[in-house]
């Protein structure tokens, strides 16, 4: 591996989508003198919408990828620290926090800022991914009021799905909720509010096998039934898959208390974790909301308690 390089910092913030971002602006400007280390996935999920038209002070809505280069550019202005790499290794048994990048260079950091984000889990077709952000989409509150008027499906049979047909029918003509088993995961009130709303029809027992489209966007899916083992099309302009998501949290694991899906546990009202000057917002410790707006609030209120945190550390004799 070769020598090992060290060097110590006062915070260190893991991750590059809204949340780690907007940490990198406040810890900067707190003279922090932060260090951000943007992950494999330089801008996080964000990087993978196309319009975005939900965030605040965008009034004729703004592309993701380029939404997210604002986001680094402001972060850089305010003397953040912004380097690629991404975490192999953490040790958070004592102060200052190890964190080893790339396999080779160690972080020794008095704080730490987690904002790892999470990952959509997908249906593994070659043809999703081709139509992602042209009519494939992980979230119906983000993407669904491009399909006003029109005919989409939603993949998933839990809470998150059905909230999410219920939003998409209020702005779609047809929601076709398509249910892999001959029954829901979600809770009863749910399925009751699903079964109770004329423009849901939900098809159990059927796989999506295939996204059909123009190669521009999409225009149907391709389903077989697991009980009559017959092809059919589905003729509809989006696709939404809602099977659930992955937090970025693996690696933090054996330290970190998590819940049984793997999102830090934050406490009340806070950004902290249960190790003093460890913390994580946005989507790492977010199953419920998921979205840009939410996780760059959590990324400053991150910030602000990784503040506090260092200011308490310098001027108290308390041990951290």
């Amino acid at each position: 591996m070769g020598e090992e390089q060290i060097e110590r910092i006062k915070c260190l913030i893991i991750g590059s989508g809204p949340s780690g971002y907007t940490a990198a602006i406040y810890t900067a400007r707190a003279d922090l003198k932060p260090v951000l280390y943007t992950g494999l996935f330089l801008g996080g999920q964000l990087t993978k919408t196309s319009d975005v038209e939900n965030y605040p002070g965008y009034p004729d809505g703004i592309m993701g990828p380029e939404m997210m280069g604002n986001f680094h550019k402001q972060a850089s202005r305010m003397g953040a620290d912004l380097r690629i790499g991404y975490v192999s290794a953490v040790d958070f048994s004592q102060t200052p926090y190890k964190v080893t990048i790339d396999e080779k260079k160690v972080i020794l950091a008095d704080a730490v800022i987690i904002a790892t984000g999470a990952t959509p889990k997908w249906l593994g077709l070659a043809s999703e991914q081709k139509y992602a952000g042209h009519g494939v989409s992980a979230c119906a509150t983000c993407d669904g009021f491009f399909f006003k008027g029109q005919d989409v499906a939603i993949v998933g049979a839990g809470d998150t799905a059905a909230e999410e047909a219920l939003h998409l029918s209020k702005l779609c003509r047809k929601v076709y909720m398509l249910v892999r088993k001959s029954n829901f995961k979600a809770s009863k009130t749910m399925v009751h509010r699903v079964e109770n709303t004329s423009n849901i029809k939900v098809i159990f027992n059927v796989e999506v096998k295939d996204v059909l489209g123009d190669g521009v966007k999409v225009n149907g899916v391709h389903l077989f039934s697991n009980i009559t083992h017959q092809d059919s099309t589905l003729n509809v302009t989006g696709l939404f898959v809602a099977i659930g998501h992955h937090p970025n949290t693996d690696i933090f694991k054996p330290w970190i208390l998590m819940d049984d899906a793997g999102y830090i546990k934050t406490e009340s009202c806070s950004t902290n974790t249960n190790i003093p000057g460890i913390f994580c917002c946005g989507d790492a410790q977010d199953p419920k909301y998921r979205q840009a707006v939410t996780a760059a609030g959590t990324g400053c209120m991150a910030a602000l308690d990784c503040e506090r945190f260092l200011f308490a550390m310098e001027h108290s004799a308390v041990e951290y």
